[in-house]
């Protein structure tokens, strides 16, 4: 790379320019994938979080099975529990209020705060523990609240919060768990079908949480419902859908232009070096050193560019951590620093190929 360094060198404005560039493109890149892996935590947690091996919806006439919709009546229920191969059936209640605290209303503040109300059974995560079911009170006049809804609300444990226009006692604070950008507030399941018909549904249950082996497609069709595995169950959340297809989409045009970019600022470089590389041709370098020539300069130009970039999307998220909601993972970060290296590093390999293909006569402009 003796070229390579050299060039480095000497043109350090030029190559402090690219480096600048893939930098920002870095930060636009990881900050949006950040800000898309809190979006979606926010949207999803507490389905993934649900127990059960399979989540078990309603199954339409028409459509895709989806959670705002769906209603387990009590024939699938016992459908369900009657199936061979199944160990446990968690019925589960989701349904979207608002909840008020009296913390919150002696500091003044709105106390209307929007929730997930969950209803299912207390201890029914069993031996392997669940986000959501850990929530779940132990009786009818208690609630259970994720990290998130006690923030909101302002409550501690013993506090009283009024949900649909009962009165609970605040029995325990959770984990995160977020339901379409609620946080969830769970109930035992009568305290929530009764809030549910107060908030005009029927009390039914949502989703089944199924734990065990049964021939899943058999009871699925059996009981006219549709059981998926929690993350492959997330596509019933009409937002998801919405919200991570538009973003990912976003996130994929970046890469696109960031491969484009590099490319087009590689394909100048490489003409005005034609004549460095023409003559190295001409003295017998091959082709392949100078490929990795190129490439390597190339390399050190997206690797501090991109190390840049990623230390600036760490630093924002740890400073909007608290103010929006954003995902500081390897997911978020070092993935899409890799991806860069690589679609870098192609746009680079492209730009090489006119004139390490080149006669070196021609190159050199022997023909005028």
């Amino acid at each position: 790379m003796f070229v390579a360094w050299r060039d480095l060198r000497h043109a350090r404005g030029r190559f402090v320019l690219i480096g600048s560039v893939v930098a920002l493109i870095t930060l636009l890149v990881g900050f949006l994938a950040g800000l898309t892996g809190g979006l979606a935590s926010q949207n999803v947690s507490a389905v993934l979080g649900l127990p059960g091996d399979r989540l078990v919806l309603q199954q339409p006439s028409t459509g895709q099975p989806s959670f705002a919709q769906s209603t387990i009546d009590e024939q699938a229920r016992v459908g369900w529990q009657d199936a061979a191969g199944v160990d446990e059936v968690v019925p589960v209640g989701i349904v979207q209020g608002r909840a008020t605290a009296g913390r919150a209303a002696s500091a003044g503040a709105d106390t209307a705060v929007g929730v997930a109300l969950v209803g299912l059974p207390h201890g029914s995560g069993g031996a392997r523990g669940s986000v959501v079911a850990d929530l779940a009170p132990r009786a009818d006049d208690q609630v259970g609240l994720s990290a998130g809804a006690a923030h909101d609300l302002g409550a501690a444990v013993g506090d009283r919060v009024t949900v649909a226009g009962s009165t609970f006692r605040v029995a325990s604070v959770g984990g995160d768990a977020w339901y379409s950008h609620t946080p969830v507030l769970a109930l035992t399941p009568d305290a929530w079908a009764a809030a549910d018909r107060r908030l005009g549904g029927d009390g039914a249950a949502t989703v089944l949480a199924v734990s065990g082996t049964p021939d899943w497609s058999a009871v699925s069709a059996r009981t006219h419902t549709s059981a998926a595995t929690p993350l492959g169950s997330l596509t019933a959340l009409e937002t998801f859908r919405s919200e991570v297809g538009s973003l990912g989409l976003m996130i994929a045009m970046l890469f696109g232009v960031s491969a484009l970019v590099v490319g087009a600022f590689f394909t100048v470089w490489t003409m005005q070096r034609a004549g460095d590389v023409a003559v190295l041709k001409a003295l017998g370098a091959s082709t392949p050193s100078l490929v990795r020539d190129a490439l390597g300069q190339a390399l050190v130009v997206l690797v501090a560019g991109i190390g840049v970039g990623t230390v600036a999307v760490v630093a924002l998220g740890v400073a909007a951590g608290g103010a929006l909601p954003f995902m500081l993972s390897p997911l978020t970060t070092l993935l899409p620093s890799v991806a860069m290296v690589l679609l870098g590093l192609a746009g680079a390999a492209v730009a090489l190929r006119t004139v390490t293909a080149a006669d070196p006569l021609t190159a050199l402009g022997s023909n005028r």
